[in-house]
Parts: structure tokens; sequence; C-alpha cells
């Protein structure tokens, strides 16, 4: 039996963390044979609900295990981690934009930050969902310098999982026949799902979908605006969707990938495709399941540097208006 490892999740009682604990207690994070510790974190008007989620997932009785630590204690939360999920955050609501949170979240993640470098195992990897996830990884880096930047992620998969889906649908092909579908830069209305890269059964999408019109007027706005018609339709951001995005963002990393495919997570850019050096910009992918590289020797035509650059335009603006909680 492998030792345990401690898996860190803030907002454990909120929607996302109820749809995520279950999962890593089960074995679908980190492998059907890796044991875990959950170190459960939550504000302290989260802790009656806490205590009934620790309950279920005692009542579940899962193997793998091994422990359940909850606490609204950032230092408690965060200690021994290897991996931090951060999921809570103050959640968008119908009409809201992304920057509007950035000044609410902000020191959330500064504090956050902080704590984990304080506490967590040396080998700490951390996954941050709660939006806007991009700039809230930035400040939480920031907050942790001592920890190696290459460590530190936003989540772009659920952009991801949404435009193969789109794809799919659009070609009557079930999804796991797209592949090197990317999405570019922020987490937010300007992210780029790159389709001129992807494939659909081995043949690249435009030659599948000849449908030019489609990919402007529908499928790219659809992928860019998919969080707030979920939210118009349920009243309720996206909970079970991200969680599972979660899923997919961890083993991506920690699983080689294969030779015909990519996956998007945001990383702390060093000026790849002429992106601003320090921002948390997401790239097409690649990992031998230990390090993580950018999918080099893109050639990016005239619509998608547009786009590209749009993207990287307002996570630069965002960086700068959050400079006061960047040391």
């Amino acid at each position: 039996m492998k030792a345990p490892i401690h898996v860190a999740v803030t907002g454990a009682a909120g929607q996302i963390g109820y749809s995520l604990l279950f999962r890593i207690a089960s074995g679908h994070l980190l492998g059907p044979d890796q044991p875990v510790v959950l170190r459960l974190i939550e504000i302290e008007p989260g802790m009656k609900a806490l205590e009934g989620v620790v309950m279920e997932l005692q009542d579940c009785a899962f193997p793998l295990l091994k422990g359940i630590v909850p606490t609204c204690d950032l230092n408690e939360g965060f200690d021994q981690a290897s991996w931090a999920l951060l999921v809570g955050s103050v959640p968008r609501k119908a009409g809201m934009e992304r920057k509007d949170l950035l000044g609410i979240n902000g020191k959330i993640f500064t504090s956050q930050g902080k704590a984990i470098q304080e506490n967590a195992a040396s080998d700490i990897r951390t996954l941050v969902v709660g939006n806007p996830c991009n700039t809230n990884c930035l400040i939480a880096m920031n907050n942790a310098l001592d920890i190696p930047k290459e460590r530190w992620f936003a989540m772009t998969r659920l952009d991801e999982n949404r435009a193969k889906s789109q794809l799919a649908i659009k070609a009557g092909v079930d999804v796991d026949s797209v592949k090197n579908l990317a999405i570019w830069g922020n987490h937010s209305s300007t992210m780029y799902p790159n389709y001129f890269d992807a494939t659909i059964d081995g043949n690249s999408v435009p030659s599948v979908i000849t449908d030019e019109a489609w990919f402007t007027e529908d499928f790219i706005p659809t992928v860019q605006q998919r969080g707030a018609a979920i939210i118009k339709a349920r009243g309720l951001s996206s909970a079970a969707s991200a969680a599972n995005a979660a899923i997919d963002t961890v083993r991506s990393i920690t699983t080689p990938t294969a030779s015909d495919d990519c996956f998007s997570v945001a990383i702390h850019s060093n000026g790849e495709y002429g992106i601003e050096k320090g921002l948390i910009y997401s790239y097409p992918m690649k990992s031998d399941g230990q390090k993580l590289s950018i999918v080099e020797g893109l050639e990016i035509n005239a619509f998608s540097s547009e786009k590209i650059k749009a993207t990287e335009a307002e996570l630069s603006e965002e960086k700068s208006m959050v400079s006061d909680l960047l040391p």
C-alpha cells in the first residue's frame, strides 16, 4: 500500500466541492491504488455544512480514504498537502463580470498563497478553480514565491471539454474523436478555443466541419458564454462539470499525454508565443507524467492571433488591477 497523499480542497462544502470530494476519495484524482487524506477547508459559516459532508464521506466507506481533516484554519488545512485544489471563491452571479470579482477574491488568494508556502509539503502543486481563476492563481503564486512557478495552474479544462463537446455534436461523432483542441488565454468570455489545430478522427476540424460561419457565429460564442448560459438556465454556476474538469486537469498533469493529443491548463508564461511574461495564461500542453511542456511550433494564423492577443490583453489588464496584491 502506498503512503497516503494529502489533498487540500478549499470551499469544500460548496457545490463544486461536493461534486469533487467523493471522486477524489474513490480514486479518480490520483489513481485507484493511491490512498488519500482529505484536508477540507471552509470559512467559519460553512463549517456546519462541512460537518455533514464529512459524515457522507465516512458513510461511503471508501477504502482509499485514510483520513479527513475539516477546518477553517488555512495553516491546518494546507499542512502536508501535496495537492491543493483552490475551489472556494465568491461565486459569479447573473450579470456579474469576472472583473467584478477581482477585488473581492484577491485578498482570499493572498492569504491562501502564504499559507500554502508556509505549511504544504515540499512537492506541493496547486490548481486554482475559483474564478477569476487565472488572476486568482497569479495572486496566490506571487504570495508564495518560494514555490516554483511551474507548480501553479489555473483551470481551463472546463472550456476545453465544452469545446470538444460542441465540435463532436456538430460533426456527429463521439467526443473522444476530438483531439488537440486547446484553450488559449483566460478562463473568461475572451478565451479562445483554437479549432484550427484540432482534429476529428485524425482530420483537421475545418476539413470535417466546413461551415465556416458556424465557428465564428455559433461555436466560439457558445463556448465563451457557456458559463453564463448555465447560470441563466440553472440559476447557479457550473458545479458538476467544473468538478469533473478539475479531475481531468490533475489526471492530465500527472499522466503522460498521448502523442496525438494535448490538453489545456493555464500556467506561468515565460513569453511563449509572444505572450506577456508573468501572466497565468492557458496554452496547449503535454505531460510526460512528471513535467509539463507547451506544444511548440504551431503556426498561428491571423484569426487565431487576434483572438490570442485579445485574451492576453484582458489578463494584462486584470494583472494591473491587482498590482497591489502582488509583492
